[in-house]
């Protein structure tokens, strides 16, 4: 073979490589809260199904430390919070795109015993006496969990009766674990997490809110692939991700 030919059979090559590569160009990354893993994970799988050439990697943690991470520069194309207030802030800091989110799901904050707990509360007065000596909740400064608990007890004028006896966790999976595990004895966890571990944790009861638990959805601005995130977005707002998100327990916005 020629030296030409050989230059030409390579630049072939070449060429043939990277037409075989695109779909790798076209990956996302989606950052969503740590109550999210489970549905998120299926909707990805039903996502690449029908956009094959969108392979797609989730980033999951507090909706505090998401948002702390984008602003840091991480290459993040979705953002998916557990809470208004931390969209607000990406928001307000230009992370997302101006007008783009959109709530896709509801959740309901509850409060969970280890499953041989020998006491089991009916009400937020009680996890103030001396029985409950460790109570989970997220940290409120980054985790979501953690702000709507602070803000119920705050209102229910507990917060300093319960303040000395919390454990603070970085997410509500972990707050669910600090209770499954029987390491504290009992926890503020969304409704979703409770259902997860049945022969590891108890429902005691149901907190109202005056916020709803929502949860929004946004491209973040600095996306590498506006269009990927976009059509992410769509298909968690459409009707074969909204019903996966009701087999895992969330309530439609």
């Amino acid at each position: 073979m020629t030296p030409r030919r050989i230059l030409r059979t390579a630049f072939a090559g070449l060429v043939l490589a990277a037409a075989a590569t695109p779909a790798f160009a076209a990956e996302l990354t989606v950052s969503a809260a740590a109550s999210l893993t489970n549905a998120f994970r299926e909707i990805g799988q039903a996502f690449e199904a029908a956009h094959p050439a969108t392979p797609v990697r989730f980033n999951f943690a507090a909706s505090g430390a998401l948002l702390q991470q984008i602003a840091q520069g991480a290459p993040v194309d979705v953002f998916a919070s557990a809470d208004m207030e931390t969209m607000d802030q990406a928001e307000q800091r230009q992370l997302v795109r101006r007008g783009s989110r959109a709530a896709f799901a509801r959740n309901a904050l509850v409060v969970v015993v280890p499953s041989d707990a020998a006491v089991v509360p009916k009400s937020l007065a009680e996890l103030a006496a001396p029985g409950f000596r460790r109570v989970a909740i997220g940290v409120p400064a980054s985790v979501p969990v953690g702000r709507y608990t602070r803000a119920v007890l705050e209102k229910a004028g507990l917060w300093p009766a319960i303040e000395g006896k919390t454990v603070g966790a970085q997410s509500v999976r972990q707050a669910l674990d600090y209770v499954a595990r029987g390491e504290v004895d009992a926890g503020f966890v969304y409704a979703t997490d409770a259902a997860l571990l049945p022969g590891k944790v108890r429902l005691a009861f149901t907190v109202p809110t005056d916020a709803p638990v929502l949860y929004p959805i946004a491209p973040v601005a600095a996306s590498a692939n506006p269009a990927g995130a976009q059509q992410f977005v769509a298909y968690v707002l459409s009707p074969p991700g909204q019903a996966i998100l009701a087999k895992h327990g969330f309530a439609a916005p």
